[in-house]
């Protein structure tokens, strides 16, 4: 598996690095000069004479996926596992990877689940969903029309870059300029340039040579037609010289250049390589991979602000939405679609094209793999697209797949429609209306139109939930939790199309916040109201607060309630109960013309002056606010500790 994307990744051996091998045994040596057929052979013949490091331990798994042996990979990182030794979620990455290539799927779904606690969500959520996914090979089988391209070299031709007509991408083919480069037995990488013919092959390939030249790398070109120049990385060199860091290491930076040849270093640190840049024109930003410090496994991508070209920011990573424990490279975006590469273990093998969907908050959502013909079980990766007004979209990238003209070949492909599943992303916060603050464990539901459950998640601590799905033109979302008022809202194309990249705001009373005790009773909230004097009329300022009870009984289909109605001891006794009916009976009746269901409303009684509050009893003299103490109208909850779970 010595490829070009081998290249990028392993760029430079070092003089410090090739010194300090003489401390290493001859198995690590040829480890380092990634030699891994000789560095399996010379292991196994060191462990006869005494026991491997941990290192050396994972020297060899790694050495046995580099070579394809992948069911003695994953054996040898198992036993690593059980040791708990030195391994890094980058190497769970590769031990996944050889297990699913040997005992499929299923079994690294389980042994994931032994370590959800070492993955972020994304992580998780990103391996169900395109686990899910790649089971359905209809979905997935894009419809390109792919094709190997003319001129492609039996050394390794990758990360093509569009340049108007042209097009330009990175090789190992011999240059007399260029020295033969140890680690892949070709010669330093430089960049070449080729026309594009009408049926999206190429032909006239030479040596790009609108740059400065140098003797040694210089690869993954992409030209800014905004700025007019080119971004690219390149050895590290002082003179004309390999530049090394204290500890012999000689990295790549990236470096810019125009149409005259100036040339400035944008990002160079002679401990670290950088890869892949890619200049978004609109927030004039650079993306890059890059392995820091704060990586999420291997290379990550990131990107930096820049004005006109020039870095003005500190590096930014995109998080582990996008970045995994194993290695993201080759940023690329079309509109609002964001294409990348990544070796993660829940691919169809080795390294896969993904493509991801930036919000209108600058999040991502689920990146889907591209699915069977444009990945493989081998490397396939540097994915570039743009629209052609003859045949929809045009694009390239590079493989090691069976069948090229040898090494790494670039490959192109013609879609009537940008590929990649489109998704549903439904994002945002479930709040109490009354207090403002987010709800947390609701049940938030996506259905089919014919209500078969999609998805389902919970809210977090803060009341905020995120659910990806596969795109559909109709769905129907719910949010529930035992005490509160239930969510429903039903979509269609329209509505979601509008909806994607938007947060939601979705309220849900919570049923103590209806209701308040009174009387040794719970009932309705309402402000207290009174109809006139000996009247049984609704009036609009009684039907405000009757609309209250209307609102609970939507919001909390089982209501049950009891309406009753009080009057003071003023008149006759049997007058005032009658009156009380009435009065009953009118709310009664308001509340179903306002569609309050009939099962809801239990019983409407009127209790004329049987309950008297006070001593404003038949021949007692009170004052006025004392006897409108005593004239009430109560809507009882009956089945409030229903309710309240």
């Amino acid at each position: 598996m010595k490829t070009g994307l081998l290249s990028i990744f392993c760029f430079l051996l070092a003089a410090g690095t090739l010194a300090a091998q003489e401390e290493r045994s001859k198995a690590d040596i040829y480890y380092f000069e990634y030699a891994y057929s000789d560095a399996i052979a010379e292991y196994h013949k060191e462990r006869l004479k005494k026991p491997l490091s941990p290192q050396q331990k994972l020297n060899l798994a790694h050495s046995y996926m580099k070579t394809g042996s992948f069911d003695k990979a994953a054996e040898s990182y198992l036993e690593l596992f059980k040791q708990d030794t030195v391994m890094t979620v980058h190497h769970y990455n590769d031990m996944f990877q050889a297990m699913a290539r040997t005992s499929g799927i299923d079994r690294v779904k389980a042994f994931l689940a032994t370590r959800a606690n070492s993955f972020s969500k994304e992580l998780l959520e990103n391996a169900e969903f395109n686990f899910e996914l790649l089971r359905r090979v209809d979905e997935t089988a894009a419809s390109a029309e792919i094709f190997n391209l003319r001129e492609n070299s039996p050394q390794a031709d990758f990360a093509p870059s569009f340049l108007g007509d042209r097009l330009l991408f990175t090789s190992a083919r011999a240059l007399d300029s260029k020295q033969v480069y140890n680690p892949s037995g070709e010669a330093f990488l430089d960049i070449y340039v080729a026309r594009m013919s009408p049926d999206g092959n190429i032909q006239n390939t030479n040596q790009y040579t609108e740059m400065p030249e140098g003797n040694f790398h210089e690869a993954t070109p992409f030209y800014s037609e905004e700025l007019q120049k080119l971004f690219y990385i390149l050895s590290n060199t002082e003179d004309g010289r390999l530049s090394f860091d204290d500890n012999g290491k000689n990295a790549l930076a990236i470096g810019l250049t125009d149409a005259a040849g100036n040339f400035t270093y944008l990002l160079r640190d002679l401990s670290t390589s950088f890869y892949y840049p890619y200049y978004e024109s609109k927030g004039q930003k650079l993306y890059f991979a890059a392995n820091f410090e704060d990586s999420y496994g291997g290379t990550d991508i990131y990107y930096v602000y820049t004005n006109n070209g020039l870095i003005m920011s500190a590096p930014v990573n995109l998080g582990p939405r996008i970045n995994t424990p194993g290695n993201e490279v080759a940023p690329y975006f079309l509109d609002d679609n964001f294409y990348f590469s990544s070796d993660v273990f829940y691919g169809l093998g080795g390294m896969d094209v993904y493509k991801a969907v930036m919000q209108q908050d600058g999040s991502f959502s689920i990146p889907v793999n591209l699915g069977r013909g444009i990945n493989t079980p081998q490397d396939d990766f540097g994915l570039v697209i743009r629209r052609d007004a003859a045949n929809g979209f045009l694009g390239y990238f590079a493989s090691n797949r069976p069948g090229g003209k040898g090494n790494d070949d670039l490959y192109g492909f013609r879609v009537s429609e940008m590929p990649g599943l489109k998704t549903l992303v439904f994002r945002g916060s479930v709040l109490n209306p009354e207090s403002g603050f987010g709800i947390d464990k609701v049940a938030v539901a996506v259905q089919a139109s014919d209500s078969t459950l999609l998805k389902e998640v919970y809210t977090d601590d803060n009341g905020d939930f995120r659910i990806e799905i596969p795109y559909r033109e109709e769905v129907l979302l719910r949010a529930s939790k035992p005490g509160y008022a239930a969510h429903s809202a039903a979509f269609g194309a329209d509505g979601l199309d509008s909806l994607q990249g938007r947060s939601m705001a979705i309220e849900m009373d919570m049923f103590d916040d209806l209701v308040r005790e009174s009387e040794d009773q719970t009932i309705i909230k309402t402000d207290k109201f009174f109809f006139d004097r000996n009247s049984a009329v609704i009036k609009p300022e009684i039907a405000a607060e009757l609309d209250k009870a209307v609102e609970a009984a939507r919001k909390f289909p089982g209501l049950r309630l009891r309406i009753e109605a009080h009057t003071d001891s003023r008149g006759s006794g049997p007058a005032n109960l009658k009156l009380s009916q009435n009065r009953a009976d009118a709310i009664k009746n308001y509340l179903l013309q306002q569609g309050t269901p009939a099962a809801c409303i239990v019983e409407a009684r009127g209790y004329g002056e049987e309950r008297i509050l006070n001593n404003c009893t038949d021949g007692v003299y009170c004052l006025e606010m004392l006897h409108k103490q005593n004239e009430r109208q109560l809507l009882v909850v009956l089945n409030y500790e229903e309710l309240k779970e």
